[in-house]
């Protein structure tokens, strides 16, 4: 009953939702050229044979599931694989990063009409959608035309599960629909079978599963030539907030390096010039990337304000804080600079990525910070120990590559779930 009202309420919106995407266009959050994808015209033809659609959010999400994606290409080459995410940036990363023949797409906005012509045109044998982006109209329309849906690296908030229980009739059916989810951890596992889903299965972690990011290796040794002879960090990914944390860190550790150059890289490119704005109003020298400007002896804040590099600056600098753990966002994943070879830095706010968080935690590749003080601290005792932080490093390197071995089980726990061979 509640489904049924929620698809009519969608379907009576269609002029707000109209206006709403119009007004995103307008700020850059929708690509125009791209636009009926959002309502469910398909940008290319569906080619024939059995289709996997996968489905992630945002960039975070498909880099993650890049890594799924990748070994079904491999693994299954019979397969046409569908991916769709939500965002601009996320459609950019996966121009950078699909394999060649995925095909992606914008994932229809959620009312009944647009998406069913979206499942029209496309007719998956399987969804496989990543963490819990869940769309009341997307999943019971797929599971009503008897799609096999599953959910892998499965991930609620404890904000997102309570609220999830307390819509009760709206939240089972969407749950039920799923055959199978592969829950990024025991505890998270234990939210999705409170839910409804049926099976419900910790195998492994996705993310802690992913493969190397792509480094390009002309900007590595660039980075390196800029930056030898200085003391440098990098904070990565970092969200409001977090950069005056970061740049009080920053005068911290100048106080005794006055050569210290502090590289920071905002989590969204566009906010660049909002972070220059910061960086200037302390009175600090600044070079932008997404300007061209090289860091000289007068720079003290380098800001990599560009989209698809961040892996080249973790494998040019030695000690890296990951951001997006001072403030409430849930985290990223650490594996991947982890892959790169940085001493990683973490604040306490990572509940997305906690367990791959923990993990180098234990091994000793990550150390935890919780504010502006303990990050110098932190920065300031590798700064001093280079030894130390590249013992870090070669640490993060191997707990990411142990990583890799849960892959397979995924692929195991999926396989009933594919279509059959068709060659």
């Amino acid at each position: 009953m509640m489904v049924t009202l929620y698809k009519a309420l969608a379907t009576a919106a269609g002029p707000a939702i109209d206006a709403y995407l119009a007004k995103r266009v307008a700020r850059g959050k929708e690509d125009p050229a791209r636009l009926a994808e959002r309502r469910g015209i398909a940008g290319a033809p569906r080619p024939d044979g059995p289709l996997v659609w996968l489905h992630a959010a945002s960039v975070g999400e498909a880099v993650g599931l890049l890594t799924l994606v990748n070994a079904l290409a491999e693994n299954r080459p019979d397969l046409t694989l569908l991916m769709t995410t939500g965002t601009v940036t996320s459609a950019e990363a996966m121009a950078r990063r699909l394999p060649e023949g995925i095909i992606h797409q914008y994932v229809p906005v959620d009312r009944p009409a647009w998406v069913r012509r979206f499942l029209d045109h496309w007719r998956p044998d399987l969804g496989i959608w990543m963490e819990s982006d869940l769309w009341p109209a997307l999943v019971t329309e797929a599971g009503g035309r008897g799609i096999p849906l599953a959910i892998v690296d499965g991930r609620l908030s404890v904000g997102a599960f309570q609220r999830w229980r307390r819509m009760g009739v709206l939240a089972q059916p969407l749950f039920a629909a799923f055959e199978l989810v592969l829950a990024a951890s025991e505890d998270q596992a234990r939210r999705f079978a409170a839910l409804g889903c049926p099976d419900v299965r910790h195998v492994a972690n996705l993310k802690a599963a992913g493969d190397p990011p792509p480094v390009d290796p002309a900007l590595v040794t660039a980075i390196r030539q800029m930056t030898a002879g200085r003391p440098v960090w990098l904070a990565a990914n970092t969200h409001p907030g977090e950069e005056a944390v970061v740049l009080d860190a920053h005068a911290r550790l100048a106080a005794t390096r006055p050569d210290l150059l502090t590289v920071i890289a905002p989590r969204h490119a566009s906010r660049g010039t909002e972070v220059a704005a910061l960086i200037e109003g302390r009175d600090l020298g600044l070079a932008r990337r997404s300007a061209g400007d090289a860091a000289t002896a007068g720079t003290a804040v380098y800001l990599a304000d560009t989209m698809g590099e961040l892996a080249a600056f973790y494998s040019a600098i030695p000690i890296s804080f990951l951001a997006g753990s001072l403030v409430p966002v849930g985290g990223h994943n650490p594996v991947e600079p982890a892959h790169c070879g940085t001493a990683l830095l973490l604040g306490p706010l990572i509940p997305n990525n906690r367990d791959a968080a923990d993990a180098l935690l234990r091994a000793g590749a990550a150390r935890p910070v919780t504010d502006a003080a303990s990050l110098a601290d932190a920065v300031a005792a590798l700064l001093d120990d280079p030894a130390a932080a590249e013992a870090m490093a070669r640490d993060g390197r191997r707990v990411a590559a142990e990583g890799r071995a849960g892959l397979a089980r995924i692929l195991d726990a999926l396989g009933p779930l594919l279509p059959r061979d068709a060659r």
